[in-house]
């Protein structure tokens, strides 16, 4: 067995070499693509290394836009998907919160029915029930605006359970000892709760964002203005040119600057993301 040690060590680090090179590859060849004028991508070769139209497909996609795709600057579908997203998380994050602290720590009837019930929204998701949230949206008056884009998404079965589960795990003596101190259940929650539930709130704001950040059908079929359209929708707008051919170098373009923000949000959250899955504070 100790002499396989070596072997092994060597077959692991080819595994995790090959792993991360299927993984970069594919990157590599979108940010090369949208380096290059159109010409070159559409001969039939696929570039391996960096071409000369860096800062021209970039300043053209952030600046003008593609004019197939409705001529809209990727920035403000950038903003459109960024602010759907963070909605879709805070909003998600602190209802479910505030769900799961009701369900544990206060007596009311039929609590555990309610609680029953929010999780069985988990079979129905916006994609099942998408024509009568339609119908509800449009008679709210909030198609093509951001509250319609992030409120229908909003509540989260999946948060709130993850929550009660945590919170049944906090002791009851904090609960008891807030209460001697005079602590009211707003306080306990704000000041004891909360901190506790750091890391799990952290990894839940990255899941989250990104599902926010990913939407697609939604967003498609309640926005026809396109000064809301989000950057998912602008890029398949611009594979599904009318009249041309796609301009692929800038949808490559798109693509890179579509994945700085959840890639920015996973970095940077890095390490209360993995203590929120693995570990509680306590």
């Amino acid at each position: 067995m100790v002499e396989n040690r070596p072997f092994l060590t060597v077959l692991s680090h080819l595994v995790v070499l090959l792993g991360i090179a299927i993984t970069v590859l594919p990157i590599w060849i979108t940010f090369v693509a949208s380096t290059h004028p159109i010409e070159a991508i559409m001969d039939g070769t696929i570039p391996m290394w960096p071409g000369d139209r860096l800062l021209e497909n970039y300043r053209t996609v952030l600046g003008a836009g593609v004019e197939d795709a409705g001529g809209i600057p990727v920035g403000i579908m950038l903003m459109n998907s960024l602010i759907m997203a963070l909605s879709i998380t805070l909003g998600k994050i602190a209802i479910s919160l505030i769900a799961a602290f009701a369900i544990v720590y206060f007596s009311f009837p039929f609590r555990m029915t309610c609680f029953w019930i929010i999780f069985v929204t988990l079979m129905l998701p916006v994609e099942v029930r998408i024509m009568p949230t339609f119908q509800v949206v449009a008679d709210l008056g909030m198609l093509n605006s951001y509250a319609g884009l992030s409120l229908p998404l909003i509540a989260s079965a999946t948060a709130t359970f993850l929550f009660r589960q945590f919170f049944l795990t906090v002791p009851e003596e904090l609960a008891e000892a807030a209460r001697i101190d005079g602590a009211g259940p707003w306080k306990f929650f704000v000041d004891i709760l909360l901190p506790l539930s750091r890391t799990n709130v952290a990894a839940l704001f990255v899941i989250l964002f990104i599902y926010g950040w990913n939407q697609y059908l939604w967003p498609l079929l309640i926005t026809t203005d396109e000064s809301f359209y989000t950057v998912v929708m602008g890029i398949q707008r611009m594979v599904q040119a009318a009249e041309s051919l796609p301009l692929w170098n800038l949808v490559m373009a798109t693509t890179m600057l579509a994945m700085v923000p959840p890639v920015i949000v996973v970095v940077a959250m890095q390490k209360l993301f993995v203590k929120g899955l693995v570990e509680t504070e306590k």
